[in-house]
């Protein structure tokens, strides 16, 4: 199994084929949807257009839809939820599908739809997308960050390192770590993980989170370790579901 990891989605070269490609936005798209599948959501479409959000939901029965939109980490106005993992709950996303689209997660998404096989991570869903793989034993697996607008994010890379160092653990026979980005991931987080809230605190878009309101309770739920069952795989395009 030969693991690469790519900071943002413009990083990912044209002609890169993947067996599978993992998709992490930490602070928040990829917890919340982990979480809103989790709770019971029919599925999660995902967009990185918003005039295709609003067509598309817009054949949906209003019912059965939830439009959770975000940038600059505020809720878009006029959506049903901005992107937090507390707010996906139980009595609200049971059944429903989710329609989706943030400032960074969506892209990345968007960036990798083509792979055969397509799952998000987040650090609470850790150790499924591990095990996941494990029993798949893919030949070639692409780590994907969502960033910040373009640029490096702290926090993804953290939970890519996560990722990369449980399957080191696990004694895979052929694993290989294959570009420094994810060597360096994987130092990253051999330095937080027992400190992981801390990690996403210090991170600037964290920072940023901080400074829009009181984010303590996302910070806990984003920062909480293998806590989830879900791998979320993409089972059209842009649609994500339990599996």
């Amino acid at each position: 199994m030969k693991l690469s990891y790519f900071h943002v989605a413009a990083d990912v070269p044209e002609k890169i084929k993947a067996d599978v490609a993992i998709v992490i936005d930490v602070l928040r798209a990829t917890t919340t949807i982990a979480w809103a599948l989790n709770n019971g959501a029919e599925a999660v479409q995902a967009f990185a257009d918003l005039n295709q959000l609003s067509i598309d939901a817009s054949n949906w029965p209003e019912s059965k839809r939830i439009l959770l939109g975000e940038r600059g980490g505020k809720r878009i106005d006029g959506f049903d939820l901005g992107n937090s993992p507390l707010g996906v709950k139980p009595e609200i996303v049971q059944g429903k599908r989710l329609f989706m689209s943030t400032t960074n997660g969506t892209r990345s998404l968007d960036r990798v739809k083509d792979t055969e096989n397509l799952y998000t991570l987040a650090l609470p869903n850790r150790k499924a997308v591990a095990e996941r793989l494990i029993a798949d034993n893919p030949r070639e697996v692409l780590i994907l960050g969502s960033g910040w607008e373009g640029s490096y994010s702290l926090e993804d890379s953290l939970a890519a390192g996560g990722l990369a160092h449980y399957l080191q653990s696990q004694n895979i026979k052929d694993l290989k770590i294959s570009n420094d980005e994810l060597f360096a991931a994987i130092s990253l987080w051999n330095s937080w993980e027992n400190d992981l809230e801390g990690c996403l605190r210090i991170a600037s878009h964290g920072q940023r989170l901080a400074g829009i309101g009181n984010h303590d309770d996302d910070f806990v739920c984003c920062a909480a370790l293998d806590t989830l069952t879900i791998v979320p795989k993409q089972v059209q395009s842009g649609v994500l579901c339990a599996s």
